[in-house]
């Protein structure tokens, strides 16, 4: 029987993110069985955002299938400084989630930096950020018990890399990246430049490419920077760095945009983070490992997330986000 006339090439392995997301959320419900109640994650939606709405709805499903609890609070744009405010101060609430955007201004980044940070599962507040960008990846650096929250989306296209095994585990903790050279195309604050910042950390060449231009992240030559530095590339497009790289990351947000496969280099790996399809069906003629979405990876990190922020707040040795520090990952030392 001859195959179908669309069915990938042979030597293009489509990578299903659901594959991740379901050994991620094995590891999150043994982290559950350590705890003497179900996490409390609270949701604050106040837009009419129909993408906000359907993210939300699946981030209900997901902590229900993990032994999480979920509350979705609908407020008023005026009422949702107030809201977040109460939670913080609330004992019954575990994590806390805004649906972004609500003023679709800077009030948003306020908003982002009100939440406690002991109960910001996104990672967003200023402390997160900081410490991402400068490559502190504990909040006691001394004691290294109480370990940074990253923003989800930036995570959990690193934890598809982990899975595909782009991390080299038999190099040291922190520089596992090294010898691998990725574009990442968004260089948005809430994704792409953290992604190409945690990348750059970890050891990688990253470019980062947007419609104004194409900037180089490195930790310097031979890794001897403590953490990555930026290098603003001029006269320098697309196709003259696309082809030097083994990883291609695509979260342009546009319904109109396609990725020029053309440019890519054989057994390139290409993941799409986009809600939108970046890559046309022709990638798989070059690409060795193609990842059309990673939803499903993004809510499970939240929930890892979530777990992480509670182990922060115990003096136990009891610690339920232990079981997702997996050897060779970008958390675990070890």
């Amino acid at each position: 029987m001859s195959a179908p006339k669309d069915a990938a090439p042979a030597s293009c392995k489509v990578m299903l993110s659901k594959h991740v997301a379901n050994r991620l959320s094995q590891e999150v419900q043994e982290g559950v069985k350590t705890l003497e109640k179900p996490p409390h994650l609270v949701g604050f939606l106040a837009n009419d955002d129909p993408a906000a709405l359907m993210y939300a709805q699946m981030t209900q499903k997901t902590c229900e299938e993990n032994g999480f609890k979920y509350s979705l609070r609908e407020v008023g744009r005026d009422d949702i400084e107030e809201a977040i405010l109460s939670a913080n101060t609330d004992s019954e609430v575990d994590g806390i989630i805004v649906y972004y955007p609500i003023f679709n201004n800077r009030q948003d980044q306020y908003l982002q930096q009100i939440v406690d940070v002991g109960k910001d599962v996104e990672g967003l507040s200023h402390r997160y950020i900081f410490n991402m960008y400068q490559n502190i990846r504990f909040l006691d650096p001394e004691t290294k018990r109480q370990k940074c929250i990253l923003p989800c989306t930036p995570l959990a296209n690193i934890k598809i890399l982990e899975y595909l095994n782009i991390y080299n585990t038999i190099l040291p903790y922190g520089n596992r990246l090294f010898g691998h050279t990725i574009c990442v195309v968004n260089r948005s604050e809430v994704v792409g430049r953290p992604l190409a910042a945690l990348l750059a950390n970890d050891g990688a060449c990253v470019y980062s490419v947007d419609i104004t231009g194409i900037h180089k992240f490195t930790r310097g030559e031979g890794l001897k920077k403590h953490r990555h530095e930026v290098e603003v590339l001029k006269d320098v497009e697309l196709k003259d760095v696309v082809p030097l790289c083994d990883v291609v990351i695509s979260g342009v947000p546009g319904d109109k945009y396609k990725f020029d496969t053309s440019l890519l280099r054989e057994g390139a790996v290409c993941v799409n983070f986009s809600s939108e399809k970046n890559f046309g069906p022709e990638v798989k003629e070059k690409a060795s490992i193609f990842v059309p979405s990673i939803g499903k990876v993004t809510i499970v990190v939240l929930l890892r997330n979530l777990l992480r922020l509670i182990q922060n707040r115990r003096a136990d040795d009891i610690k339920p986000a232990a079981a997702t520090e997996r050897p060779g990952t970008l958390e675990a030392a070890s």
